[in-house]
């Protein structure tokens, strides 16, 4: 069940922080003042931890549709700027040098063959200038279908970082509400010390709604 949506290491970091707001919750806070200890709070943390990627999967629409959103971001987690740059620079790049690299070995091939200098080095030179101007012209080419492709599939617009943070708290709802406090809420049932004092589960309140978490 967790193998589609597992947790990203980079939202480690807000599942955390979900988790230490379901541990803070009054059902949940109830319960757990059952173990003077603490040792229950921090079993309970450690096992929510350990099955991160059960508990994400339960929220996994949202999930998705976050990453998705992030995804088609300017230098989003899910693409490396360093790689994007590096391809751009390299569309630009390859037809420049090839034309002018191709101008100037035309050039010299013909001065030489005008200038009548013997051997196969004038029309070698005009061999490869051909070449390298073929290569400008498909590089070219190439590069300009890239970006009418890119061009076409962000005619929807980049998106904002409102639209992205908007997806960041659905999704971090969504694990609240469908995975965390589910899953908390069972593992408290299962433990005899804990299950005595675990109150009626009441309907979300404030103490159940995400607040940013920056």
């Amino acid at each position: 069940m967790a193998g589609p949506h597992r947790l990203r290491p980079e939202d480690r970091a807000d599942f955390e922080a979900v988790l230490h707001l379901a541990l803070s919750t009054a059902d949940i806070r109830a319960a757990l003042l059952a173990d003077p200890t603490g040792q229950a709070a921090r079993h309970l943390r450690t096992h929510a931890l350990e099955a991160a990627d059960e508990i994400t999967a339960e929220s996994g629409d949202s999930y998705d549709a976050y990453r998705a959103v992030r995804s088609s971001a300017p230098h989003g987690p899910e693409h490396p700027p360093s790689k994007a740059t590096l391809l751009s620079a390299l569309s630009v790049l390859t037809p420049l040098v090839a034309a002018t690299s191709a101008a100037i070995l035309l050039l010299l091939g013909y001065v030489l063959q005008l200038a009548e200098i013997s051997g196969s080095l004038p029309a070698s030179l005009v061999t490869a200038g051909w070449v390298l101007a073929l290569i400008a012209a498909v590089s070219t080419l190439t590069a300009l279908t890239a970006l009418l492709r890119t061009a076409l599939q962000q005619r929807g617009g980049v998106p904002s970082a409102d639209r992205l943070e908007q997806a960041r708290i659905t999704w971090q709802q969504a694990l609240l509400d469908r995975g965390m406090l589910p899953h908390l809420r069972r593992r408290i049932s299962e433990d005899p010390l804990l299950r005595a004092a675990l109150p009626k589960p009441s309907p979300a309140g404030p103490d159940d709604t995400v607040r940013h978490i920056p």
